[in-house]
C-alpha cells in the first residue's frame, strides 16, 4: 500500500512538473510566434509592403530549400544545410583557437598584475575594432578567402574569452588562496584544484558570449569572402533580386537565427554541467 501510495505521488509530481514545464516554456513561445506571424501576414496585405509574407515564403522554399536541404548540384548551388555546415566549420575552427588562446592568455595575465596593466589598453583598443574591419588585414595576410573568415572569426570572439577569464582569475577567493598556500598547492595542481574552478563559471560566460558573436562574424565575413556557406548564399541570392529570393534570404535568416539559438544552448548546457561538476 506504502509502495503504491508513493508511485502515485511520484506520478502526480511528474505531471505536474511537466505541466508546468508546458504552461511557461512552451506555450508562451508558440504563442508569441503566432502572434508575430500573424503581425507579419497581415502587413504584407499593403500593397506597399514589399517583403513576402510567411505564407509565401513557406510555398516559394519549400521545395527545395526546406524540405531537402541537403541538395548539392555543384560548386556554389547546394542546399541551406550544406551551406549552414560549411560556415559552422569555419566558425569551430577559429572558435575553438579563440577559446585556447584566450583562456591561456587570461589566466597568464589575470596571474600578473604587472602585465595585465601592461597589456590591457592595448585589449580594450583592438576589441572595439568592428569584426569586418579586419578582414581587409586578413585577406592581405593570408591572401585566401577559408583562412581569412577563420581569423575574422577568432580576432571576433577572443576578446570576451580573453577579459572574463582574467576577470575571473582576478576574483579568486582569498580563501582558496590561503588554503593553496597551506596545502602547498603549486603548477599544474594549484591550475586544477584552485584556479580553474574558481574561474570556470566566467570561462563559460565568455564563451558564451564568444559563440554568438563568432556566428555573427561568419555570415558577416562571408558575405564578402564568397564560396560556399550561409553568408554567400546570402549575398547571392539578394544580388539577384526576385521576389523568390527575396523568399530565399528570409529562410536562409530563419536558419541562422535557429542555429544561434542552437549554439548559445549548447554552450549554456556544457556549462551548466561543468560548473555543476566543480562545485560537488
Amino acid at each position: 500500500m506504502a509502495a503504491t501510495l508513493g508511485s502515485r505521488t511520484i506520478r502526480k509530481k511528474n505531471r505536474s512538473n511537466f505541466n508546468k514545464l508546458v504552461s511557461r516554456k512552451i506555450i508562451p513561445p508558440l504563442v508569441a510566434i503566432a502572434v508575430f506571424l500573424v503581425i507579419w501576414q497581415l502587413l504584407c496585405l499593403n500593397p506597399n509592403f514589399k517583403l513576402p509574407g510567411p505564407i509565401e515564403t513557406i510555398s516559394e522554399t519549400w521545395d527545395p530549400f526546406i524540405i531537402n536541404p541537403f541538395f548539392d548540384n555543384g560548386e556554389t548551388d547546394k542546399g541551406l544545410g550544406w551551406q549552414i555546415l560549411n560556415s559552422l566549420g569555419r566558425v569551430a575552427l577559429g572558435f575553438s583557437l579563440a577559446a585556447i588562446v584566450g583562456i591561456v592568455s587570461g589566466i597568464v595575465i589575470g596571474a600578473n598584475k604587472l602585465l595585465n596593466n601592461a597589456v590591457d589598453p592595448i585589449i580594450q583598443v583592438l576589441r572595439t575594432v568592428p569584426p569586418l574591419a579586419w578582414l581587409p588585414i586578413s585577406l592581405a595576410a593570408f591572401q585566401q578567402a577559408n583562412p581569412s573568415a577563420i581569423f575574422v572569426i577568432f580576432i571576433t570572439s577572443i576578446w570576451p574569452i580573453l577579459i572574463n577569464t582574467i576577470v575571473g582569475v582576478q576574483h579568486i577567493p582569498q580563501d582558496y588562496i590561503n588554503v593553496a598556500r597551506v596545502l602547498r598547492l603549486k603548477g599544474v595542481k594549484y591550475f586544477f584544484k584552485i584556479v580553474f574552478p574558481a574561474t570556470v563559471p566566467y570561462i563559460f560566460t565568455g564563451l558564451r558570449i564568444g559563440i554568438g558573436l563568432s556566428w555573427l562574424a561568419i555570415v558577416a565575413a562571408e558575405m564578402l569572402v564568397g564560396g560556399v556557406g550561409i553568408g554567400s548564399f546570402i549575398w547571392d541570392a539578394y544580388n539577384t533580386t526576385t521576389e523568390t529570393n527575396l523568399s530565399e534570404i528570409i529562410i536562409a535568416l530563419i536558419y541562422v537565427g535557429l542555429v544561434g539559438l542552437f549554439l548559445d544552448k549548447l554552450v549554456a548546457f556544457i556549462a551548466s554541467k561543468v560548473v555543476a561538476a566543480e562545485q560537488k
